[in-house]
C-alpha cells in the first residue's frame, strides 16, 4: 500500500531535547508536578484542562518521558497519539475496556496470543460481563455473521500468533465501519512491516517487549489511536490506564526510546534471515510457514499490505507433527548446536524457539487449538541476527539431520 514510510514520520517527529540541551530527552523521575497557579490544579482534576498540553499532574496520569515514547509510537503507526503502559497485556486490556461497557460484545480472531485469548474468553466475561465470539477472521462472512447489536469491537492480530496468518485489515476495517464498531489490531509481530492505522484500524496495540524493545530485558506495551481515545484512556474518572494504574516507569520509557531509532535496521535483518531460512527449509521439504513464501496462504495479501522495505517479518514456524519431535529439535538447536534459546517471547537479537501449543497458547482448549490450526508439533521460531547466516544455517541444518527430519544438508547453501 502507498503511504508515508513510518521511519520518515518518526524522523519528522523527533524534536525533543534534554532538559539542558542534550540530544536525548531527559528522564523525568518526578511522580508529581508543580503548577504555577493554584487554579490550574482543579482545572486539571475537573477536566477543564487536558494534560499534558495543559500541565502534567501525576506520574500515573502522564509523564513527560513516557509521553515522548508515545509520540514515537504514534509516528511509527501514523496515529494522532499514543501512550505507553507497563506491559502489552495492559495495553490490550485498557483498549478493550475503554471501548466496551458491561454487556457488550467483541468479535475476535480465533488465533491470538494466549494472554489475549484468556482476557476475552475468561476474564472479561467473569469480571465485566463482556463476551467474545472467536472466528476465523480470514472468513469475512463469519466475522459479519458474528456481529450483533451489542458488538463494539473487532479484534485481530496483524500477523497471527503463532500461525502467521495475515489479517485483511482493509476488509475488516470496512466491515467495522459498516457496523459502526471499532477495529483493534495487535501489531506486535510486524512493527514497520505493517501499519494498520493507514489501512483503517481505529486502535493499534503493541507488546513493546518484543521487536520494538529488541533485547528481552523490558516488559512494556503501547496503545495508538486518536487523541480523543488516548485522552479517554487517561481520564481521571473512567480511564483504564489511569484508574487501573499499569504505569510505565520513565526510566524504562527512556531505554526503549533510545532503541526505537534502530528498529528499522533490526526489522530488516530479522526479516532477511527469516526469509533466507524459510526458503532453504522449503527446498529441503521441511514443513515451514512464513508469509514471505509464495505458497503461504496470505502471501499475496501480505505483499499488497506491507511496507516492502521491511520484508515479511521475523517469525517462521515449523510443523514437526508431534510434540516429541518438536522438543527434540529445540533441544538439539539449543544444547548441541547453540543456534538459539528455548524461550517464549520474540523479537530478541538471538533466535527464540517455543512450542506454542504447550506454552504461549496453552490457555486455549484442545478444541480451540485445533480450530486455530495450532498443532502440538508446531515450533515458533523468532529468528535472531547474531552470528553469520552461514553459521546459523549450518547449525539449523545439522540439527534437522540429527533428529531425522532431513537426510542430508542442502547442496550449495552457504
Amino acid at each position: 500500500m502507498t503511504t508515508q514510510d513510518p521511519i520518515e514520520r518518526l524522523a519528522e517527529a523527533r524534536h525533543e531535547f534534554g532538559e539542558h540541551g542534550g540530544v536525548n530527552m531527559s528522564i523525568e523521575a518526578s511522580t508529581t508536578f508543580t503548577v504555577m497557579e493554584p487554579g490550574t490544579m482543579p482545572d486539571l482534576f475537573e477536566g477543564r484542562k487536558a494534560a499534558p498540553e495543559g500541565c502534567y499532574l501525576y506520574g500515573r496520569h502522564f509523564n513527560p518521558t513516557v509521553y515522548q515514547l508515545g509520540r514515537q509510537l504514534a509516528a511509527i503507526e501514523g496515529t494522532e497519539a499514543a501512550y505507553c503502559a507497563a506491559s502489552g497485556m495492559a495495553s490490550v486490556s485498557a483498549a478493550l475496556l475503554q471501548l466496551c461497557e458491561t454487556g457488550d460484545h467483541i468479535v475476535a480472531s480465533n488465533t491470538v496470543y494466549g494472554g489475549s485469548y484468556a482476557l476475552m474468553h475468561d476474564f472479561l466475561p467473569a469480571k465485566a460481563d463482556i463476551h467474545t465470539t472467536f472466528v476465523d477472521v480470514a472468513d469475512l462472512a463469519a466475522v459479519k455473521a458474528a456481529i450483533t447489536g451489542k458488538t463494539r469491537v473487532i479484534y485481530a492480530e496483524s500477523i497471527a500468533n503463532p500461525t502467521l496468518r495475515v489479517s485483511n485489515i482493509p476488509a475488516l476495517a470496512e466491515l467495522a465501519r459498516t457496523h459502526d464498531i471499532q477495529l483493534v489490531i495487535d501489531n506486535t509481530f510486524s512493527p514497520l512491516v505493517l501499519t494498520p492505522a493507514s489501512m483503517g484500524a481505529d486502535v493499534v496495540v503493541h507488546s513493546m517487549t518484543k521487536f520494538i524493545n529488541g533485547a528481552s530485558d523490558i516488559i512494556a506495551g503501547a496503545v495508538c489511536g486518536t487523541t480523543e481515545f488516548i485522552q479517554g484512556l487517561m481520564d481521571l474518572h473512567t480511564g483504564p490506564l489511569m484508574i487501573l494504574g499499569p504505569t510505565m516507569d520513565p526510566a524504562v520509557a527512556s531505554k526503549i526510546s533510545l532503541r526505537v531509532p534502530h528498529l528499522a535496521l533490526r526489522m530488516v535483518e530479522h526479516a532477511h534471515r527469516a526469509q533466507t531460512f524459510a526458503e532453504r527449509l522449503q527446498r529441503l521439504a521441511v514443513p515451514v510457514a512464513y508469509p514471505g513464501l509464495p505458497d503461504h496462504p496470505d502471501h499475496e495479501l501480505m505483499r499488497e499490505l506491507r511496507c516492502e522495505d521491511y520484508g515479511f517479518g521475523g517469525v517462521l514456524t515449523l510443523d514437526l507433527g508431534s510434540v516429541e519431535k518438536a522438543h527434540e529439535l529445540m533441544d538439539a538447536l539449543q544444547n548441541t548446536y547453540r543456534f538459539g534459546f528455548m524461550a517464549v517471547s520474540l523479537g530478541y537479537f538471538d533466535t527464540l524457539m517455543s512450542c506454542p501449543g504447550s506454552s504461549t497458547s496453552s490457555e486455549m482448549s484442545d478444541e480451540d487449538l485445533s480450530s486455530a490450526g495450532i498443532g502440538e508439533g508446531l515450533v515458533r521460531m523468532s529468528v535472531g541476527y547474531t552470528g553469520t547466516i552461514a553459521q546459523r544455517w549450518r547449525q539449523l541444518e545439522s540439527a534437522l539431520v540429527d533428529i531425522g527430519v532431513i537426510e542430508k544438508p542442502l547442496t550449495g547453501a552457504v
